[in-house]
């Protein structure tokens, strides 16, 4: 059994390979060659022949390298309701904001995560547009690295008040009950920006401080926070829900229900207690 340093010495240069075939889709020309379908007919659920070309990919060059005696594989196109038995489990978002990949906004990510036992202890970050991969191993910080093969260790910013915190959240998912927790927190900078793989990119990179989400008639999925978690956490900050629990992996449901919440950590629990304190307002 290799260990997760070993380990991500393997998936680094495949984790290239599959933002480069990522990214060959993106600047395609027209949408025809994306081939877009709906999950069970949602039309805010798109699936994209990028989505099922990556994850293909991935999967492949993963088990050809490492097999499946000791590793287990989820990804969000073939997953279908399973928990896997084996101790530690690959969870692979292949495209995260394909929303923003058809619209052509930039903001989409790969996410490949390995839990153990449920939690995450090795993350890949893919961010195409900005030729960045940002990865981490548990308990041995964050990195970002360059096409240039250039690499930085990168720590949260904790430097500012509450007050003057940028808050990041979804175009695409919102609800009354959560811009209603947004009106109420003592932060009031608010920025869209798609993808949580870009959003916690973002908080690494000091360009802002939170995420806050809240689940509605669906949910994220493992595959859109096992890696991002990660990712956060090696680099000092915080991803819970607003009870300020700690996120569980391959459970046998991929959905994450409720309110999430990812910071830099300084105010991590005072935003939990107030996010939660205002969403019991708002459903009063």
């Amino acid at each position: 059994m290799k260990t997760p340093k070993e380990i991500l010495e393997i998936a680094r240069p495949i984790t290239w390979e599959a933002a480069k075939l990522l990214r060959s889709f993106y600047t395609g020309t027209g949408k025809q060659n994306l081939d877009i379908q709906y999950k069970d007919g949602k039309i805010d659920d798109p699936v994209t022949a990028a989505d099922i070309a990556v994850s293909n990919y991935l999967i492949e060059q993963l088990q050809a390298e490492l097999g499946t005696e000791y590793f287990g594989y989820i990804s969000e196109e073939t997953y279908q309701g399973e928990q896997l038995k084996n101790e530690f489990v690959w969870i692979i978002d292949p495209l995260d904001g394909t929303r923003d990949f058809i619209d052509k906004t930039g903001e989409y990510a790969i996410h490949i995560g390995l839990v153990k036992k449920g939690r995450p202890v090795l993350a890949l970050v893919a961010v195409p547009e900005l030729e960045k991969i940002y990865y981490a191993t548990k308990g041995d910080g964050t990195f970002v690295e360059t096409r240039d093969g250039k690499t930085q260790k990168l720590q949260v910013s904790t430097e500012k008040k509450i007050e003057d915190l940028s808050v990041l959240v979804s175009r695409s998912h919102r609800s009354p009950a959560l811009d209603y927790i947004l009106s109420k927190l003592p932060c009031k900078t608010h920025k869209n920006l798609g993808s949580i793989g870009c959003k916690i990119a973002s908080i690494v990179e000091h360009q802002a401080d939170v995420y806050i989400s809240l689940s509605g008639k669906s949910a994220p999925k493992d595959w859109d926070i096992a890696a991002p978690e990660l990712i956060l956490s090696e680099a000092g900050g915080l991803y819970t829900n607003y009870e300020n629990s700690l996120l569980q992996y391959n459970t046998g449901d991929a959905n994450q229900w409720g309110g999430l919440l990812a910071s830099n950590g300084k105010y991590h629990d005072i935003l939990c207690k107030e996010a939660e304190k205002y969403l019991a307002e708002f459903n009063a």
